[in-house]
This record gives structure tokens, C-alpha cells and sequence, in this order.
């Protein structure tokens, strides 16, 4: 049984997410990667120490961006060329997107935020999947000819394949119609491998104790050093502050980074249930008693402006100096 796997970059390698959504589809089969760009674009390496045989490097000369349908059009057309079981994603804001408009084009049922999968004997998927931000684990049935599954970010562990495949890469050029480049999203190249909250490494928090829209511009340059993204809580986005696909939290994205700076938020149960898979939580919080002190593996009791703009010099003095 052959396995169809959305790969997402990060920089020249595959994102963490998708090296979890590529352990998570081997349980179901052998797995074929699809990875959007040229042959020269795709992970090797990674996808070798994966145990992936085959990559297929989808695009054409009207495919030069992010483009939902047309994405989703590509990978119907390969799954079927491969007669593929199932089509499997990172639940990511793309993963999501796209395995959505599959199921709209191919009329298959999707079941989103996946932890596990198992084949039943009678041709069923038995899936546990997250749900309420991962506050509730659903055991389900999925009976289709094809399944389409995102996997939740945080509910598989990366695990190289015991024995690494020689992936061989192949190019696919889907047919797409006028109808399917409708939306097309232009990237920079900085910006195209698909880092976002879902993906990103290190995320700096903001919340109400950041004072402003004004207040983020030393997290976005603290972020910048460390290779992040910005998040937000969500009285942020209530404030309009900041725009809601920065939210951390169960109405926004969960997030798993190695580090989870959070300064002024006072961690109310729902931004905690997205950012509590995080390796690391550090918070910065004048209040002592604040919520996410006791999540926190370090805390700063002390103003954000002060602290920040500090750690900010002190970055930049260690980067100068070596």
C-alpha cells in the first residue's frame, strides 16, 4: 500500500511537522513524498533518513506559488497515479487547507488533527484524533476509498526509519485548470518554506502586558535574532493588535517549538492548551503569580520592556563578538 505524504520545507530541509507526519504514514504503508517546488527543492537527505523510496517534485510554469486547489488538484491526480490508500498532511495551516479542498474535489471524507491510525479487518481506519485544542481525544471510524489525514503537530515524535531508502526523486506535472490558480499566494523566498506557529522552532509570545500594537517591535526583532516567529494571545487579537493567525491558544494554533518565550501573558487555560507542548517555556511577567508562572521551566519577574530590549543587547553584543 502506497501512502502519499504532503512535505513542507523549512529553509532547505523538510519542516519538523512534516518529518512527524512522515512517521505517522509509514505506520499505514510505503511512503511516497510530494514536495511543491523543483527537483533541486526537495529534502533528500531527510526524506532518505525517513525511509522514503520515491519524492515526487510537483510543479509547472503556472504553479510558482501557494496555490490551495491547485495544490489539492496536484495531489488527486498523483494519488490516484498511484493508486495511493491514503494522502497524509502536518495539520498545519496548509495541511489543513489543502487536504480540504482534496476532500471538496475528490468527495472523500477528511479527518483532521490525527494522533494515530490503525487499519481495521474490515478496510475501516481506526483513528484517535485531537480534539477541543487536544483537551479531548476522540477514538473514531473512517471508512473511505481513500483517506485523507492531517496529523496533530504535536501527537507523533520524528523517529528516523531503521534503515534508510535511497530516495529517488521524480517530477510531476499536474493539469490544472484556469479555476484552480483563482488564489495564488506570492512568497518571498526568505518566507516560503512554510514557517509559521505550527512550524516555527521558537515562538516570543506577546499578550496585554505588552501595552500596544507599538509594544511588538522589539518581540519581532527578538524573534528575528532566534530564528522565530511572533505569537499572540488572544485579548491581542481582541484588542486588534495583531492579527488573529498569530494567536497561541485553543481558538488559534497549538504550537510546539523548542522554545516558547512568553512575555505578558498571564496564561489563561485556553492559551495554555496551545502552547503546552512546547520543549521550553520561558515566561516574562511582572506578576509573580500569574498563571503561566507555574507552566514555565524558567521565569523573569520583571517588565518586558526592560527585559527584552536586554536580552535583545545582549544577543546582539554575543553575535557581534564571535
Amino acid at each position: 500500500m502506497t501512502v502519499l505524504c504532503l512535505v513542507e520545507r523549512d529553509g532547505a530541509g523538510a519542516a519538523d511537522v512534516s518529518l512527524r507526519a512522515l512517521t505517522f504514514a509509514r505506520s499505514l504503508g510505503e511512503v511516497a513524498a510530494a514536495v511543491f517546488g523543483d527537483a533541486g527543492a526537495v529534502p533528500v537527505a531527510d526524506l532518505s533518513g525517513f525511509g522514503v523510496p520515491v519524492a515526487y517534485a510537483v510543479g509547472s510554469d503556472e504553479l510558482t506559488g501557494y496555490a490551495p486547489q491547485a495544490w489539492a488538484r496536484a495531489l488527486a491526480g498523483l494519488a490516484a497515479e498511484l493508486s495511493a490508500t491514503a494522502v497524509v498532511a502536518a495539520g498545519t495551516d496548509r495541511g489543513h487547507e489543502v487536504l480540504a479542498h482534496l476532500g471538496a474535489l475528490t468527495g472523500l471524507p477528511m479527518a483532521a488533527n490525527c494522533a494515530s491510525a490503525a487499519a481495521g479487518a474490515d478496510g475501516t481506519l481506526r483513528l484517535v484524533r485531537h480534539r477541543w485544542a487536544g483537551s479531548l481525544l476522540e477514538d473514531a471510524v473512517l471508512d473511505a476509498s481513500r483517506a485523507l489525514l492531517t496529523v496533530a503537530v504535536d501527537a507523533v515524535a520524528p523517529v528516523a526509519a531503521d534503515h534508510p531508502a535511497e530516495t529517488a526523486v521524480r517530477t510531476y506535472q499536474p493539469g490544472l485548470d484556469e479555476a484552480d490558480l483563482r488564489v495564488v499566494a506570492a512568497e518571498s523566498a526568505e518566507r516560503s518554506a512554510g514557517v509559521s506557529l505550527a512550524t516555527a522552532r521558537v515562538v516570543v509570545g506577546g499578550g496585554r502586558g505588552v501595552g500596544g500594537p507599538d509594544g511588538f517591535g522589539v518581540l519581532e526583532e527578538l524573534a528575528g535574532l532566534l530564528g522565530g516567529v511572533v505569537g499572540v494571545s488572544r485579548v491581542v487579537t481582541s484588542e486588534g493588535w495583531r492579527p488573529h493567525k498569530q494567536q497561541v491558544g485553543q481558538t488559534g494554533t497549538r504550537i510546539s517549538p523548542e522554545l516558547y518565550l512568553a512575555c505578558g501573558i498571564s496564561g489563561a487555560i485556553q492559551h495554555m492548551a496551545g502552547c503546552l507542548s512546547a520543549k521550553h517555556i520561558v515566561a516574562v511577567n511582572t506578576d509573580p503569580d500569574a498563571p503561566i508562572i507555574t507552566h514555565a521551566d524558567y521565569a523573569v519577574i520583571g517588565d518586558l520592556n526592560q527585559v527584552i530590549p536586554a536580552l535583545v543587547t545582549a544577543i546582539r553584543a554575543r553575535g557581534a563578538g564571535s
